[in-house]
């Protein structure tokens, strides 16, 4: 009886927390919005005190002047959120749940200009407005939780058993979370896509991005199956298949006086 509780309580949880994505995807959302929102202000407060950050005003105002076109056409309150630059030879960014933008120096000698840098952080302001660090959050949490109901549910103790749990570990990694965690970057890669197009910022450039980063990285990859991002090929492809979109909202948003003119440094 017991474990038939278990059973429809986290049926009922589950169901109750299915939330739809900008883009119309079912998510599992677990987490309070204020609750993640205070975890992603406590992790930037730890990258501030453990990376250094750029000190050029040119830099920054470049980033910010970016970010902020970009932000001011996703629904939020563009004045709320913090955009710092850190000195990190990496080519990557993040956006962060509170509101919080990180930009290496290092994408700057990859993003070749104002467009390409707004590729990149609206992809990665679309990671929080689709709350995707909420749903891997609620996913791992469901996963672990799965697990530990087939160690009540089975006979963990004998051989078998504990080759089925082995198995359901793998599984649960490679069948459950890197796929979502590829579809989360899909998702993010169209969304960010139109936000910089809504920003004024050619969307054509995203494409030319991504080219440099595979020129960037030698061509080399992880096997798509066991990475938890798209292949270059495949970004570029879904890039390309969503541009006609993209180009219509481009076209709105210059016709609307949305120029944004970011000078790099």
């Amino acid at each position: 009886m017991f474990k038939k509780l278990v059973i429809i309580g986290a049926t009922v949880l589950m169901l109750a927390s299915c939330v739809t994505s900008p883009l119309g995807r079912q998510q599992l959302q677990l987490m309070p919005a204020d609750q993640m929102d205070a975890m992603g202000i406590a992790a930037f407060k730890q990258l501030k005190q453990g990376t250094p950050t750029e000190t050029k005003a040119e830099v920054n105002d470049y980033v910010t002047c970016v970010a902020k076109a970009v932000l001011e056409v996703s629904n939020t309150q563009a004045q709320q959120w913090e955009v710092l630059v850190f000195r990190d030879d990496t080519a990557n960014a993040f956006a962060l749940p509170g509101g919080k933008i990180g930009v290496h120096t290092g994408l700057l000698d990859i993003a070749e200009n104002e467009h390409q840098l707004a590729a990149v952080i609206g992809h990665e302001i679309a990671h929080v407005l689709a709350n995707h660090s909420n749903e891997r959050v609620s996913q791992e949490f469901a996963v672990q939780q799965g697990l530990a109901l087939a160690q009540a549910l089975g006979n963990v103790q004998s051989p078998m058993g504990q080759t089925l749990m082995g198995l359901l570990g793998v599984g649960a990694q490679i069948g459950v979370m890197l796929p979502y965690s590829r579809l989360h970057e899909s998702e993010a890669d169209e969304m960010g896509l139109y936000l910089m197009a809504q920003a004024g910022f050619d969307p054509k450039e995203s494409v030319r991005l991504w080219q440099n980063m595979s020129s960037q990285g030698g061509g080399e990859q992880p096997s798509e199956f066991f990475s938890t991002h798209p292949s270059h090929e495949t970004r570029i492809e879904d890039l390309n298949n969503a541009m006609g979109k993209a180009m219509q909202l481009y076209q709105q948003a210059q016709a609307g006086g949305k120029n944004p003119r970011c000078q790099s440094q």
